[in-house]
């Protein structure tokens, strides 16, 4: 048989698919198209059978739908339903991937969401169409060795001619083409690690494509703050995972496709990383000396207060993402506290240098962490992790390599207090108002919230203060009054620039501080 190859998807000038075409598919969603309708896939999508496929970073919903691919082969331009088999030269299998995290950036168009490299797998092998019948063909899909999709073409709402003949009405399928069928009920999310596999068969024949096998991996490439970066409603969760309980939600009265699956608009502040420049200069410096530059800019709260650190010794900076707690509500909790809640949500999104900031309304009488979920944090990356609620398992947590800011150790669960409820939204911790986004530094004396647009003038205005703060040190050593010298005054300033210029290697003198603080 003949197997599909890079030449196989060299000869495609389009990948188009099917939005909902087979019965099983419609009655799990809850409604019946009259008509068929498609989206379009980008060819770099293509990727053959054993290739990886890269889960974007930052999402958590990146689907799997077994489908049965046509491959034109010769061109069809305004065809009968009657003739347009006779169009169609190869049968093979197809998982239509796709990331639900960026359905919303995509207003229905699912050119990002389904387009990513290696989201469209073909093959192996090429059955060809002239030897089966087209309405008795099977589609089977396993995930990590267990069956999840079992269907056949008798149960496609639309048949394959009628498909193949709507869409030549507009447009000349040439030669190479790839018609993505559908996909029945049982298409649910994968994780790094998971094995997805199809295969399409024709019993009479006794022809198999063999099976198409994918495998997932995580990219730990943040995507940029130029362009829409990953997110995701409770509607997209059950839309992708087929139900609220595979989702581990709450069940709906509502059919999953009947909720809202536009996620909010994105926030002007980003959740990109930051640049390694930029995080070494922050951590070169104190937040003390970090305070005083904001307030002189007249930001006066923007400190998370009352926390302490299990590893004070170190000094931290990162991007935040935010998780709010709300008070527990025996009622609610079960909805909402269990499963794959929204703590675990944002704690598995985590990656590398972001700071997990919660909001437990500095209650720390239960844990707003244990040890697993830290364990998980410090795995992907994390750069610390803050609550002005309690954690659990404080001695295990202090010793991983992952800074905690909490208000104070508890064995209680975090049922006993509070329900997580909302992530990557504006929250307050330990007094201080924090946004996805925001910069966090952090080390012995506290926490500091940067706005990200005052983050580049701050941190060298600091860096110099720091350095005038060293000349001011070296001269009360030498027994010098602190009058004119703390802050400096115009004689000293004079003295300090003829210091600074006889000590190459220190901090870059180009727009000093307007002056360290006073006592």
């Amino acid at each position: 048989m003949e197997q599909v190859s890079a030449g196989t998807f060299k000869a495609a000038g389009k990948v188009m698919a099917v939005h909902v075409a087979y019965r099983s598919r419609a009655e799990q969603r809850g409604r019946t198209p009259d008509l068929p309708s498609y989206f379009l896939k980008g060819t770099s999508s293509l990727s053959l059978s054993g290739a990886d496929v890269e889960r974007p970073d930052g999402c958590e919903l990146l689907a799997f739908e077994g489908e049965i691919a046509l491959i034109i082969g010769t061109p069809a331009r305004r065809v009968s339903p009657e003739n347009a088999w006779s169009h169609v030269r190869h049968v093979t299998a197809a998982n239509d991937l796709g990331v639900y995290d960026l359905k919303y950036a995509d207003k229905g168009s699912n050119l990002r969401s389904k387009s990513g490299d290696g989201f469209t797998p073909l093959g192996p092998g090429l059955i060809p169409a002239d030897a089966v019948d087209p309405t008795a063909l099977y589609i089977r899909t396993w995930l990590n060795g267990a069956l999840v999709q079992e269907d056949g073409s008798a149960g496609l709402l639309f048949p394959f001619s009628q498909i193949v003949a709507d869409l030549s009405q507009l447009m000349t399928l040439e030669p190479g083409d790839v018609i993505l069928t559908g996909t029945p009920a049982g298409s649910s999310v994968a994780v790094p690690g998971d094995v997805i596999e199809v295969e399409v068969a024709d019993p009479e024949s006794g022809l198999s494509t063999g099976r198409l096998r994918t495998t997932v991996v995580q990219d730990r490439t943040p995507m940029a703050a130029y362009g829409n970066v990953p997110r995701a409603t409770d509607a997209d969760r059950i839309n992708a995972w087929g139900s609220p309980e595979a989702a581990a939600l709450p069940p709906r009265n509502q059919p999953a496709q009947d909720l809202p699956t536009t996620a909010p608009p994105p926030k002007e502040h980003s959740t990109a990383g930051l640049s390694v420049e930029l995080r070494r200069k922050l951590t070169s410096v104190g937040t003390a000396t970090l305070s005083s530059q904001l307030r002189r800019r007249g930001l006066n709260n923007v400190s998370i207060d009352g926390l302490a650190s299990t590893q004070p010794g170190l000094r931290i900076a990162g991007r935040a993402r935010t998780l709010r707690f709300v008070p527990n509500r025996e009622d609610l909790f079960p909805e909402h506290g269990g499963g794959f809640n929204a703590q675990k949500r944002i704690i598995d999104s985590l990656h590398d240098g972001e700071v997990l900031v919660m909001e437990a309304r500095g209650d720390p009488s239960a844990g707003t962490l244990g040890d697993v979920l830290a364990l998980r944090a410090q795995v992907l990356g994390a750069a610390a992790v803050v609550t002005d609620g309690g954690v659990r398992d404080i001695a295990e947590i202090a010793a991983l390599n992952l800074p905690v800011f909490h208000a104070g150790a508890h064995p209680a669960v975090l049922g006993r207090r509070h329900i997580p409820w909302d992530t990557d939204v504006t929250i307050s911790c330990g007094g201080a108002t924090v946004q996805p986004g925001d910069i966090i530094v952090g080390d012995a004396d506290g926490l500091l919230v940067i706005p990200p647009s005052y983050a580049e003038e701050v941190v060298d205005a600091a860096i110099t203060q720091e350095h005038e703060e060293t000349f001011i040190a070296e001269m009360v050593v030498q027994g010098h009054s602190v009058e004119g010298l703390f802050p400096l005054d115009d004689r000293w300033r004079a003295r300090f620039t003829d210091w600074a210029a006889a000590m190459p290697g220190r901090a870059n003198q180009e727009g000093q501080a307007e002056g360290a603080d006073t006592p």
